[in-house]
């Protein structure tokens, strides 16, 4: 049995120093150096094994099966959600299906600024549900630059909008994973993060429509801009507090849109035009990449018209994903509308029926296992053993399970040969590689750095601020995201030293996890991997920069007030928003 240590060097501050070299070596590999994100986790995680091993006097073996426990929380469920939920986003565009879904949005309005509302907002919610780790960015960028918007721009508002879901992307990935290191349940965790990311998402819009046409925008579309955050947030909480926290983005992506929706029954804006530029002016289309206008609609889809059917099949998301090519939409009446957005429909009714207490739920919670992970003998400096140590295994309920059999129903529904179905699962298997590994390895070094003790060290350093780590806490979820690209993995590096902070300062643990979810999702603006993928999407490639310095300032402003509401949610102010507060 390994006893952890909080304080191998007798002084707490070159204790924390010491704790967090592997995330500094991660940082410096990631940030100066520029190597590949798994590269750059292998680096960190072979520094957490040393200093665990030489200066905590963690076994070698211990940290060995630390590691590959964390190894083994990243492939499940982790990898297996995104895999499942990468296959039906391939299913719906080899099928045609996935351009009816844009289209659908941006018919409900000739005006571009509210379009890219419903499809950067709106729409990027409904895809990060399933996909997450940039993949509404890539799709997203694509269909404003069809809007007519310049390259830059679109970049810009795919990257931003992403943050306003990205806390329960990926089918609640991200509580997923704070809730094992931290050991709160994902109800607790979920309840509390839908308590905090509404304020990001009613803002959210707001800064949308300033990226796009400025003070005018803002002026004449701003009801829009309500509406639509609004009905994002209250989603969100709703879902988070009463439902099922795994559809959290689908339900506020689909109030978002209903809100939106009924308000352009009865208002319209102002002057309708395309948000283009400070001018407003349009784009040639020669500015649009010959796939991007094959797909949607050829030169005729000019800035500021709503989309149009395609004449052609839709090359232009298989050109960012590597998707089979199927054949192209043509309208149909509602039926191809409600084919084309039946998975989530599925997995909604899936969910429901696994999470609501009957029959069904009680069958599936049988095959659900909990075992110790073989060779791993830890307790904490109290002497009693430390949870994560156990792994669970409910392979029969686990959100991936769920997405695979949303997939396979999917592909009937939409009518895909099983051949070409096999080949997009194939497709999103080499597709998802780098990214297991990257994952896999982020976990690894979390675990090692929770296990031995490193992450309590930090944390109890951190806590020598007092009640003023209520506002630190948010920039530590902002840093880690920023740096990894990924809420799930900015969770797990993170999530225990919150807790651990939080109990030696007298906050509530709980209070501080949640935060770290629900302000670390604004560092996906500023991510590095992100930025990559809006820039690579759109042809600006080694443009990257000027894409950060368009989104970089709306990040830190709407995390200053993030950090606010949580500082207040610690003190009587607004205590009664934590659950148990």
């Amino acid at each position: 049995m390994y006893r952890q240590v909080t304080d191998p060097l007798g002084h707490p501050a070159l204790t924390a120093l010491l704790a967090a070299l592997p995330l500094l070596v991660l940082l410096f590999l990631l940030g100066v150096v520029r190597t590949k994100s798994h590269t750059a986790a292998l680096g960190g995680l072979a520094t957490a094994a040393l200093v665990a091993i030489a200066c905590y006097r963690m076994p070698v073996l211990q940290v060995a099966d630390g590691a590959a426990e964390g190894a083994a929380f990243g492939l499940f469920p982790i990898v297996w959600i995104v895999l499942n939920a990468v296959w039906i986003n391939k299913l719906q565009r080899a099928s045609g299906h996935f351009d009816t879904i844009g289209k659908v949005f941006s018919s409900l309005s000739d005006d571009t600024r509210v379009q890219a509302l419903l499809i950067a907002y709106c729409f990027g919610a409904m895809i990060e549900s399933l996909s997450g780790f940039g993949t509404p960015i890539a799709i997203t960028s694509l269909l404003l630059l069809a809007l007519g918007l310049e390259p830059l721009k679109a970049a810009a508002v795919a990257t931003f909008a992403n943050t306003a879901p990205a806390a329960f992307g990926s089918v609640g990935n991200p509580i997923q994973a704070l809730a094992k290191v931290t050991s709160y349940s994902t109800h607790d965790l979920g309840a509390m993060v839908g308590r905090q990311s509404p304020v990001v998402a009613f803002l959210v819009p707001f800064a949308l429509l300033l990226m796009l046409d400025g003070r005018r925008g803002l002026r004449e579309v701003w009801p829009a801009a309500a509406v639509a955050g609004a009905g994002f947030g209250a989603g969100q909480f709703l879902c988070a507090n009463y439902l099922v926290y795994q559809l959290t983005d689908v339900g506020a992506a689909v109030a978002s849109t209903v809100a939106l929706v009924l308000l352009l029954r009865v208002w319209t804006p102002r002057r309708r035009t395309a948000a283009e530029g400070e001018g407003g002016g349009g784009v040639s289309a020669s500015a649009v990449p010959t796939a991007t206008v094959n797909a949607l609609g050829g030169p005729a889809v000019a800035a500021g018209a709503p989309l149009v059917p395609a004449p052609a099949p839709a090359p232009a998301a298989e050109a960012v994903a590597g998707t089979v090519t199927g054949p192209a939409w043509r309208p149909d009446g509602r039926s191809e509308a409600v084919r084309a957005f039946s998975p989530y429909a599925i997995l909604t009714v899936l969910f429901a029926l696994v999470s609501l207490h009957g029959p069904v739920e009680r069958f599936v919670r049988s095959f659900d296992t909990r075992f110790a992970w073989p060779g791993l003998h830890v307790a904490g400096a109290s002497g009693r053993p430390v949870s994560i140590a156990d792994f669970d295994f409910g392979w029969l309920g686990a959100a991936g399970t769920l997405l695979l059999t949303t997939g396979v129903l999917t592909s009937w529904l939409l009518r895909v040969p099983l051949r070409q179905a096999v080949r997009c699962y194939g497709q999103a298997l080499r597709q998802l590689r780098p990214a297991a590994l990257t994952i896999a390895c982020v976990l690894a070094l979390s675990y090692v750095m929770n296990l031995s003790g490193m992450a309590v060290s930090l944390g109890t350093w951190l806590a020598g601020i007092g009640s003023a780590f209520a506002l630190l806490s948010g920039f530590l979820g902002w840093f880690g995201v920023a740096l990894t690209g990924s809420d799930t993995s900015s969770n797990a590096l993170f999530g225990a030293m919150q807790v651990s902070a939080a109990r030696h300062s007298g906050l509530s643990p709980l209070l501080m996890a949640a935060t770290n979810s629900s302000a670390g999702v604004l560092g996906k603006a500023a991510a590095m991997q992100n930025l990559v993928i809006a820039a690579g999407a759109l042809g600006l490639s080694g443009r990257e920069g000027e894409i950060l310095r368009k989104v970089i300032g709306w990040s830190l402003g709407l995390l200053v007030v993030l950090c606010l509401v949580a500082l207040l949610q610690s003190t009587p102010v607004l205590d009664w928003m934590v659950p148990g507060g």
